[in-house]
């Protein structure tokens, strides 16, 4: 197969009709049967062919045109009728952000699911719980609403969460009251941890403080305690906090400054200073936070 190139001659004038046409390649096939038909010499290869079946074959030009965003088509010739939109509008597809309905105040409650909670008494405190149940379980559902238990066989009380339960933190709030009452406070004093919200326990022990055995250790109890319980109850009144003293174990119950205050003075009188010079520290303190009161 013989490929010749055949160029059509064209004008030079304005309106010669021959300027937009493209050059053509013209494709001769020779039939294989007719071996004779092969030019013995290179310089016949540019005449055309003799005998046999010849089939011509023009090639034209591939479509090289570019379709514009608004469908119309642009060659080469005519690149200045190229018509690209700039609006960003029609580039990017129109989406508007989600607007949601403001959350209902009760939406956070979590009644799809029950949560429990399993709060362990210890042994001494079991009777006081018996004794004292009906003032125990009566705020955490009516306050709370939450549903109660005494598992007497595990010494244990166990809350969960209802579909009466407003407060998100309603489960901690009822954990923080029965622990409290385990400690060794009382259900009146228990009681302020469901109606406020900056009150908190903090425990420690003696030998935190200051290592001590045999008659040292009963001797700093007995400076924490004084004569009566005067000592305890003195800081208690000037800290406004409430102080349990469970044998080496010292529970504290208040908001973040006033618990501060009252360790401050409770760790003093386990390091062996006298209860007088406690005396005058909580005046101090106490006339302080009267004047920022005011």
């Amino acid at each position: 197969m013989v490929v010749t190139h055949t160029f059509t001659a064209t004008s030079t004038g304005p309106t010669s009709p021959a300027k937009t046409k493209k050059n053509r390649r013209k494709i001769v096939r020779k039939n294989p049967g007719n071996a004779d038909a092969f030019p013995s010499e290179p310089s016949s290869s540019s005449h055309p062919y003799e005998g046999g079946d010849e089939e011509e074959m023009t090639l034209t030009p591939l479509d090289t045109g570019f379709y514009s965003q608004t469908g119309q088509k642009t060659t080469d010739d005519d690149d200045d009728e190229l018509m690209i939109d700039t609006d960003p509008t029609s580039l990017v597809p129109s989406s508007s952000a989600p607007v949601f309905p403001p959350v209902a105040p009760g939406a956070e409650k979590t009644t799809l699911r029950s949560e429990t909670r399993r709060i362990p008494i210890p042994p001494h405190r079991m009777t006081p719980l018996k004794k004292d149940w009906l003032h125990i379980f009566g705020p955490l559902t009516e306050l709370l609403g939450l549903q109660v238990r005494m598992n007497v066989q595990r010494r244990c009380v166990e809350i969960r969460t209802s579909k009466h339960t407003r407060d998100i933190g309603a489960l901690q709030k009822g954990a923080d009251f029965i622990k409290a009452y385990a400690l060794g406070f009382d259900v009146n004093d228990a009681i302020a941890l469901l109606r406020l919200d900056d009150l908190y326990l903090d425990s420690f022990e003696i030998k935190d403080v200051k290592t001590l055995h045999g008659d040292h250790l009963s001797r700093a109890i007995g400076r924490i305690a004084g004569q009566d319980g005067k000592t305890k109850f003195t800081i208690e009144n000037t800290s406004r906090t409430r102080i349990v003293l469970a044998d080496t174990k010292i529970h504290i119950m208040g908001s973040f400054q006033n618990i501060k205050v009252a360790r401050d003075a409770l760790v003093s009188l386990i390091l062996g200073s006298p209860p007088g010079k406690v005396y005058a520290g909580l005046r101090t303190v106490s006339s302080r936070m009267k004047q920022r009161a005011l």
